[in-house]
């Protein structure tokens, strides 16, 4: 995201109680925007005495007042300005060592000046917080965002005023059982303002949403529409395209929307080309840039076909954890690195588990030429019943799509990891899959199922979701949760003519710790693991990709062996410092056969 220093302002001196909650700006970064990374403030409230009084009823006095004495004898028992500093984005679990397991709420406080500005608007940007967050401007309410892995945005332009403001925001992590991902998964539960947060200078019409993508498979045609912030017609929108000498002007309907196909036989993005034309949309007389790649995703009976050609997915799974120590990954190096490691293993694939992952890894491994399944943490158990469960799912899928639609590398929208079989699952995650197929049928469909009909050494597939997906997509672990030597004997019925992703096997090892092929922990045994397991899918029909699971060791409160796990997840083909374990040559070896 450009980094512009400017100065911004309400657009109007009205002043309103709350500020507008809009859908999140595509392409922020295309966009004027002051930085609020960095120092921020923060207050630890165990009690939710910051909200709430002692009754548990909402106040008026809470923090988000940032109330200073006004004279001697004024009780106030908290003060921003007196309180640690914390960089952001992070995590609080690794920034403060007292919050390691801590989950609860923080409160956080960030100063900036503006001076007005009336011709534009200004939107207060989030690339996530996790997980309930509320957010005040000079005290008045922002607006209030649940889900800690999408982007969120406010107009906050009325509520700003000239010279010193102040932005309060009271995160709260806690787990609930109605909550997407409910109170139990496999990962750290990192809180706090884990993305970036910047100012976004906007005109009083923008686009919202736009898209640009190949029209049909023969790719002979550019479909390209745009969305307005508001329903108004006749805005001039211009598509320029240099490298393919389009330049196209279409005006807007009256609900502020505008579509046009165009001829065109662009490059096509793949992994080992993976091309990118330089684009410029232009609003009236405002214009936004992006890199925007052209492909095609789709299948034949157990085929994946890309730019209409079969391919194999040669993929890993990642957590959106730091290299080299944890906490939340939040920056462009950390993608970079991660991705590095990914396609020194051989991957053209990444699987970004359990939930969207943060923009700069999309648009990095676009990039580099991987492609990416993106997913949403519908994850073990989910309130399938709870009608507040499903609305949060849905817009959790609803940002995941809207803000990476125009990534050519996303081929993958995945709804659910290893979910309970029952008649509500299925209702729950076929309106999901309904509904992600709405907004974009452009790419797959998949989500990974449990093997549930497994019968000695047969294994057999049978989901009813079956018919809503067009990959079918499967975790399995012989080898760790079932002896290594039944892996030559296993059978797997897959009897459905889908293609066919293993979307997680593999094993625990901590690096350095050495010893025989039947010794848990060892890079050894680890190593077995693979062999023994690459062997068997290889005997697997309509095979098109695997995710193996993991990357990197991460963080997870569920593994507590002392001396070996020490509260992380050991099934990382590297460690959490990046060093490669042997397992890691082994999948490198079988991939660069594939």
């Amino acid at each position: 995201m450009r980094r512009v220093l400017l100065t911004l302002i309400a657009a109007s001196a009205m002043v309103r109680m709350s500020a507008e909650s809009l859908p999140a700006i595509q392409n922020v970064g295309a966009y004027e925007s002051l930085s609020l990374n960095g120092e921020w403030n923060y207050i630890v409230d165990v009690q939710e005495e910051g909200y709430y009084d002692y009754r548990m009823n909402p106040t008026r006095w809470g923090f988000f007042v940032n109330a200073k004495p006004q004279k001697p004898e004024d009780l106030i028992e908290y003060d921003f300005d007196k309180s640690p500093t914390m960089q952001i984005p992070s995590d609080w679990n690794t920034k403060d060592e007292r919050l390691f397991f801590y989950e609860g709420t923080v409160w956080f406080k960030k100063s900036f000046q503006t001076v007005p500005m009336t011709d534009y608007r200004t939107l207060l940007y989030f690339g996530a917080v996790n997980y309930d967050c509320r957010v005040w401007v000079n005290g008045k309410e922002a607006g209030h965002h649940v889900g800690g892995f999408t982007p969120f945005n406010y107009d906050i332009s009325d509520m700003l005023r000239e010279g010193e403001n102040v932005v309060i925001v009271k995160v709260d992590n806690k787990r609930h059982a109605d909550a997407v991902p409910t109170q139990i998964f496999d990962w750290w539960n990192y809180g706090g303002i884990t993305r970036d947060v910047c100012l976004v200078k906007v005109p009083k019409v923008y686009m919202e949403d736009y898209s640009l993508q190949l029209a049909n498979t023969e790719g002979r045609q550019i479909s390209f529409n745009v969305k307005l912030n508001k329903p108004e017609s006749n805005h001039d929108v211009t598509l320029s395209i240099p490298e393919l000498k389009i330049k196209k002007t279409i005006k807007t309907t009256a609900e502020g929307t505008a579509a046009v196909n165009i001829k065109a036989k662009p490059q096509l993005w793949t992994p080992d080309n993976p091309k990118r034309y330089h684009v410029e949309i232009s609003l009236d007389n405002h214009a936004v840039v992006d890199s925007i790649g052209f492909r095609t995703i789709t299948t034949r009976g157990k085929q994946i076909l890309l730019n209409g050609q079969p391919i194999f997915l040669k993929g890993i799974s990642m957590h959106e954890e730091k290299p080299n120590g944890g906490g939340r990954a939040n920056s462009a190096a950390d993608a970079h690195t991660l991705l590095t490691w990914a396609k020194e293993l051989g991957c053209n694939f990444v699987r970004l588990a359990h939930y969207p992952h943060n923009e700069y890894m999309v648009r990095e491994a676009e990039r580099m030429g991987i492609m990416v399944w993106s997913e949403i943490p519908c994850y073990w158990t989910i309130a399938w019943t709870n009608p507040a469960t499903y609305e949060n799912a849905k817009q959790q899928l609803t940002d995941m799509i809207r803000r990476d639609h125009n990534r050519a590398n996303v081929i993958i929208w995945s709804i659910a990891n290893e979910t309970p079989h029952s008649a509500e699952r299925d209702d729950f995650l076929s309106r999901l899959a309904m509904h992600a197929r709405s907004l974009d049928n452009t790419r797959l469909i998949s989500m990974a199922m449990e093997v549930t009909g497994a019968s000695n050494y047969v294994n057999r597939l049978n989901d009813n979701m079956n018919k809503y997906v067009d990959v079918v997509s499967f975790n399995q672990y012989i080898g760790w949760y079932r002896d290594v030597n039944d892996a030559p004997k296993m059978r797997w019925e897959i009897p459905y003519d889908k293609p066919v992703i293993v979307s997680e096997f593999g094993g625990g090892a901590k690096y350095g710790l050495h010893g025989e092929k039947n010794q848990r922990w060892t890079e050894e045994f680890q190593e077995n693991l693979y062999r023994e397991n690459t062997a068997m899918l290889d005997k697997i029909d309509g095979l098109a990709g695997t995710t193996p699971w993991i990357l990197k060791d991460f963080r997870s409160p569920r593994r507590v062996l002392s001396g070996v796990q020490d509260f992380y997840n050991m099934k990382g083909l590297v460690s959490d410092r990046g060093e490669k374990k042997k397992a890691f040559y082994v999948m490198k070896h079988w991939y660069e056969g594939k």
